[in-house]
């Protein structure tokens, strides 16, 4: 019956749907910037990836044989974590990135510097962002207001699925991450780097190809779950 209904039982999709208010109009503004970006600009996904634990494998994995997956220790030792400021420039594809103990504002701006210092003068910026307290912090505002280039664009709340780099940090997770064992936060951060730097020898400029009115329309027709 199951197969002749076609259900699934033993699946589970999560979900989560936005209740901002704008979302309509930042949906629109930020695939804009995807889709047609205004011309001398340079177009940035920012994020952060916080909490990347340095896990160190109590014994060698076993490597990947006929007949028999990969296999590792379910085990391990913790050697700290570190963070990982990105940025995903989305017509080249690159990423900048800079791994920092903590996830403060001040950590934040510095990344900003850092990426200031990077993009070509002549230049302006366009930065998309998700809605964390960091990148709306006042001493935030005040190195946007310093800084006439930049233009901050915000995602709707609970809408992590409209920056780019979100695709970027999965990569690096399922690629690098997941199966590593690191011998402590140096460790860490070296391999972070070394994937950052192969990910860039190989970068394609990043492509949205769904319009806003697409996802807008997607999003009418779905029903709103009840409470």
């Amino acid at each position: 019956m199951w197969d002749a209904h076609r259900l699934q039982p033993h699946r589970l999709r999560t979900f989560k749907r936005s209740r901002d208010p704008a979302f309509a109009a930042k949906v629109e503004d930020v695939v804009g910037l995807y889709m047609d970006p205004p011309a001398h600009t340079v177009v940035l996904s920012i994020d952060e990836k916080s909490q990347i634990q340095a896990l160190e494998r109590t014994r060698p994995d076993r490597p990947l044989a006929p007949g028999h997956p990969a296999a590792q220790t379910h085990d391990y030792t913790r050697h700290g974590t570190t963070t990982l400021f990105a940025a995903l420039d989305v017509l080249a594809g690159t990423v900048l990135g800079r791994c920092m103990q903590r996830h403060r504002n001040s950590d934040f701006i510095r990344f900003l510097n850092a990426v200031e210092a990077a993009v070509p003068s002549g230049k302006t910026i366009h930065a998309i962002l998700d809605n964390v307290a960091t990148h709306k912090h006042p001493k935030v505002r005040a190195w946007l207001a310093r800084h006439p280039r930049w233009t901050f664009h915000f995602t709707p709340t609970s809408a992590s699925w409209l920056n780019a780099v979100e695709g970027f940090f999965s990569a690096l997770t399922r690629r690098r991450l997941r199966r590593g064992s690191f011998t402590g936060v140096v460790d860490l951060q070296a391999a972070i780097k070394r994937y950052i730097a192969e990910h860039n020898r190989s970068a394609r400029p990043f492509v949205w190809t769904k319009p806003a009115t697409d996802i807008l329309a997607a999003v009418s027709r779905s029903p709103e779950p009840s409470v």
